[in-house]
């Protein structure tokens, strides 16, 4: 799943000048901007009429549009892959923009939840877009496994994988469990699976709760139960994490239209897009950029996604990581936005 690239145009200095300014005009307003504007941004060096002659040819190549008679020019989707693969000068974050994404995973401690939740929020916050995280279902083997009581009724599921990482899961529980069944289903538990996945060791498990429900305390057995039914409800889906949605309404006009949106909100809800966002990062490495209908992900117009994979230390792809907004979205200060917000999580899982 790649790309789809409009043909190569040879940019002489002055297409090249004229065109940069029209798409930053774009990223700025939204607008459309006229040949007067562009001879007074450039500085004169330029007259109106071969401005006018300029844009007609990037219009004829493809590369703009006009959204109405007698107005001013906009970057086509396709002039905006041009632009981004081979104009784009991608800038580096600033000290303050590196310190916030860190900032974010402070006290974390390596849940990985609460790690991507965070990493979503922070891509969401600091782009102005929405952020999404995907998470594939993990099949990381146990290193321990424990049940501790929350209040009546709930309990804490915590998983460490051998790689260190920290899950915790909140499940419900019978509201009389004792405090010694939350200690013997961690003994049950953990005898069974270190070393092993759930999912390898899930047959033994529930075959071991029908021979030993005598000797185990029919509560411990509750529980255990509990635990494995909530780790099955998600085993294959994974786990896709959207922060700032609601803000991908706050440019719609620059969208295309409400419909589009909503068709976009939809994707996002029921989790289509999860496999994917996998299916593209197993086949690239390094920040991918879609943009508008060329894009197979979303196959919607007006919307562009941003997005980089991100690893174990032993370069195993765990998942993905980007965000999603209008096509008139600040692509040099986001690419390397997503791109240290994804090796630092990749960081996390040393």
């Amino acid at each position: 799943m790649t790309p789809k690239h409009p043909p190569v145009m040879e940019f002489s200095e002055r297409s090249r000048a004229v065109f940069k300014v029209i798409v930053d005009s774009y990223v700025e307003t939204g607008a459309p901007i006229g040949s007067r504007t562009l001879s007074r941004r450039l500085g004169n060096h330029l007259s109106p009429a071969t401005v006018r002659n300029v844009m007609a040819d990037l219009e004829d190549a493809g590369l703009l549009y006009s959204p109405h008679v007698s107005a001013g020019r906009l970057p086509t989707e396709a002039g905006l892959r041009m632009f981004v693969d081979g104009l784009l000068e991608i800038g580096n974050l600033t000290s303050q923009e590196r310190i916030d994404i860190e900032s974010r995973f402070a006290g974390t401690d390596k849940n990985i939840e609460a790690v991507l939740e965070e990493a979503g929020s922070a891509l969401s916050g600091l782009s102005h877009c929405a952020g999404l995280v995907f998470a594939p279902k993990t099949d990381s083997p146990l290193r321990h496994i424990e049940f501790v009581s929350l209040n009546p009724g709930r309990a804490l599921v915590v998983m460490v994988t051998a790689e260190g990482v920290v899950e915790n899961r909140v499940i419900d529980v019978p509201a009389d469990v004792p405090a010694s069944a939350f200690v013997e289903a961690t003994n049950f538990l953990n005898t069974r699976l270190v070393g092993r996945t759930i999912d390898d060791a899930r047959a033994e498990i529930v075959g071991s709760l029908e021979k030993d429900r005598n000797q185990l305390d029919i509560l411990s057995a509750r529980l255990v139960e509990a635990g494995l039914a909530d780790r099955a409800a998600d085993a294959d889906s994974g786990t896709l994490i959207v922060r700032g949605q609601a803000r991908l309404l706050d440019d719609v006009s620059a969208m295309t239209d409400l419909d589009h949106v909503r068709a976009l909100f939809t994707a996002l809800e029921t989790g289509e897009l999860m496999l994917k966002v996998l299916e593209m990062t197993e086949i690239a490495d390094g920040v991918q950029i879609f943009i508008g209908a060329d894009n197979d992900l979303f196959n919607l117009s007006g919307c562009s996604f941003i997005v980089a994979p991100y690893h174990t230390s032993q370069s195993d792809l765990v998942g993905a990581i980007g965000v999603i907004g209008p096509t008139r979205m600040n692509y040099a200060r986001i690419i390397p936005m997503v791109d240290y917000t994804a090796k630092l999580v990749s960081s996390l899982f040393d």
